[in-house]
């Protein structure tokens, strides 16, 4: 599939400060993992639809918890909105 996602090595970079310390044995390569997540969540796809290209759909569906259970999602959205410096209150109104 030529349209698949991958995050750039520049954007790796900026995250690389949020994810875990790796202990024991090393983890999967975290850009090919976490690119598999955004491809599932931002495509609406089951886990076991997920390209071979990514690993396999449990890896990816554990780390995807595991990540989320432990708030690492959240601390990256964070980190990545702090970078930016601007703070802004978005409102929208339904009625």
């Amino acid at each position: 599939m030529s349209d698949l996602f991958w995050l750039t090595d520049e954007q790796m970079a900026k995250l690389a400060p949020f994810f875990p310390k790796s202990h024991g044995k090393p983890r999967v390569d975290d850009k090919r993992v976490l690119s598999g997540i955004i491809f599932i969540n931002r495509n609406g796809l089951r886990w076991r639809d997920a390209p071979a290209t990514y690993g396999p759909h449990k890896t990816l569906y554990s780390r995807w918890k595991r990540w989320s259970e432990k708030g690492i999602f959240a601390r990256m959205m964070v980190g990545l909105a702090a970078e930016c410096g601007e703070e802004k209150t978005v409102m929208i109104d339904a009625t």
